[in-house]
């Protein structure tokens, strides 16, 4: 497996989510339908987040790395029972929604994101998109469209609709950018900077859940840096009854996407491309996957990387990767990493003298938890960038640094 590809299956099972792991573009309903629990409520059984339409079979997320819930450079901590309650300052610069004079409620940040997010309907799916640009580009993710061909509507917030093609899509991150034809004066959002989030930091998902435009839910950001593996082909999701029959199981490629925003914001099917804001209204992520069996566990793109992508599709219709050019699995034994199975001659992991054997510890700003940790950052990374790499050789931990190249 190359670390610019995901890695192979690990022993273990879904012990966090049970037996299935996350899953996106479709949802599932196992077994007979229950009547709903006694109060209190709980969400129904949905998982993520492109919306099934009759009839034709959708792609699926497949997978949830040990780092999204055990690694990462950034989580969310638990403070001990009976610390005292630490005085706030004013010092955090994230913004934060307010009733008070100057801030924005979360109203009020609906009310003004809520014309920047579409409904993009396919042949066989529905989605959300965020626009860009007044004259109609529209940032989305990749498996909203795919396989959907040149039958693409999207819905605005006024109610118009407008056909809408392809510019160029990325499926390494999960990412695509649709023109939508005839229309002027579009709404665009506004961009943020995820380099700047905080765990604990307040959000909006808005987006075409069930096919309900203009949804908005509240939450927070729940964890930052987790790794996120989508596909696999496992076959072990059908799509429900009514919606193509039973049986009909969902395959496709894998893909793992690093340095995902955690959120417990409420994602559903039909939330895939809409819009994660921060309490100013800015544009923080592009929603994109849950995880299967677990309540409040939605996952986000990034902006940054949504940015520096979109730039790349719009430009050239697509997208330059970066390349390290190592094979890597899972460590098995005390110390947490990624095993290098085997190193591409002439590639920059060979350049920067790391070798088969060695454990990779850390990459970048980010301590890896699994061979998913090293795909994911990889993936994150710009060409041309110089990225430290710490690892263990013989027992000794040693950092280099490697440059980054074009993957061929």
């Amino acid at each position: 497996m190359d670390a610019n590809a995901p890695r192979e299956d690990s022993a273990g099972g879904w012990s966090q989510f049970g037996d299935k792991p996350p899953t996106t573009g479709t949802f599932t309903r196992p077994g007979p339908v229950l009547p709903p629990p006694p109060p209190p409520q709980r969400r129904a059984g949905f998982v993520l987040t492109r919306k099934a339409v009759a009839g034709l079979a959708l792609a699926a997320f497949a997978a949830l790395t040990a780092t999204a819930l055990g690694g990462g450079a950034v989580g969310a901590y638990v403070a001990g029972a009976g610390q005292p309650v630490p005085t706030v300052t004013k010092t955090v610069a994230s913004p934060v929604f307010r009733t008070a004079s100057g801030q924005l409620t979360v109203a009020q940040v609906a009310e003004k994101v809520q014309p920047s997010v579409v409904m993009i309907q396919g042949q066989s799916a529905e989605g959300s998109g965020v626009v860009l640009s007044e004259d109609g580009l529209i940032l989305t993710n990749n498996h909203v469209v795919s396989g959907q061909g040149k039958q693409l509507t999207v819905k605005f917030s006024d109610g118009k609709t407008a056909k809408a093609t392809v510019v160029g899509t990325d499926p390494a991150t999960d990412l695509a950018v649709i023109r939508a034809e005839g229309v002027s004066g579009l709404a665009k959002v506004t961009l943020g900077d995820s380099d700047q989030l905080k765990v604990g930091d307040d959000v909006l998902a808005i987006g075409s859940p069930l096919g309900l435009d203009g949804t908005v839910t509240s939450g927070i950001i729940s964890a930052l840096d987790r790794t996120v593996t989508a596909g696999g082909g496992r076959g072990d999701q059908q799509l429900p009854p009514g919606l193509g029959g039973q049986g009909q199981s969902q395959a496709e490629e894998p893909t793992t996407l690093g340095g995902m925003i955690q959120t417990d914001a409420a994602i559903n099917p039909g939330n895939s491309g809409g819009a994660l804001v921060n309490a100013a209204g800015e544009l923080v992520g592009i929603n994109s996957a849950v995880a299967a069996d677990g309540v409040n566990l939605g996952f986000a793109i990034p902006v940054n990387t949504a940015k520096q992508v979109s730039e790349q599709l719009i430009s050239n219709g697509k997208v330059t990767h970066a390349f390290l050019g190592v094979s890597v699995t899972d460590a098995t034994g005390d110390v947490p990493g990624a095993l290098i199975r085997q190193v591409s001659a002439g590639s920059p992991a060979e350049k920067a003298g790391l070798k088969q054997g060695d454990l990779i510890t850390k990459i970048g700003d980010t301590a890896v938890s699994g061979g998913d940790t090293v795909v994911g950052q990889v993936r994150g990374f710009k060409v041309g960038q110089q990225v430290p790499v710490t690892y263990q050789r013989d027992g000794k931990t040693d950092t280099v640094t490697v440059t980054m190249e074009e993957k061929k």
